[in-house]
């Protein structure tokens, strides 16, 4: 059996990590690069945003699930629990406060200069930033995996 739940362990990271990775900085950006109309770019990703956000969500908590069934109470003392912990709270955040109020800033009509604009502009920004510590916490998870080396 732990050689299965370490095997599932990989797959979870690799899924979220590597979704991660290419929605955000391939799929995302290429949208925006080869679609004439902005809007829908940013409606297609936003779609993929919220897709990636359930994806680690799931991913992340089935993680946290198998690390407390191999390390118990020990999983308190263990960084990289405390490395998964933040990234959910971080993929919470975007998906339950940051993108609803995205959304109802977009469903009052977003014009150039106003503040909804500004609002939005602001939110995206720290959006933007989770995102980022997302994907770099998620990589030192790759990077060190899941196990200690004990």
């Amino acid at each position: 059996m732990n050689a299965v739940a370490s095997a599932l362990e990989r797959i979870l990271l690799t899924l979220w990590v590597g979704g991660l990775w290419v929605a955000g900085y391939l799929v995302v950006p290429t949208l925006f690069a080869t679609l004439d109309d902005r809007r829908l770019a940013g409606v297609v990703a936003g779609e993929i945003f919220t897709r990636t956000a359930w994806l680690g969500l799931v991913c992340g908590l089935v993680l946290l699930v198998l690390l407390w069934a191999r390390c118990g109470r020990g999983t308190l003392r263990e960084w990289r629990a405390w490395v998964l912990a933040s990234m959910l709270a971080i993929v919470c955040l975007g998906l339950f406060v940051l993108q609803p109020q995205m959304q109802a800033l977009k469903a009052q009509g977003i014009t150039a200069g106003s503040l909804q604009a500004v609002e939005f502009g602001r939110l995206h920004g720290v959006s933007s930033a989770f995102y980022l510590v997302n994907s770099i916490l998620g990589l030192l998870l790759v990077a060190a995996g899941l196990r200690s080396n004990r």
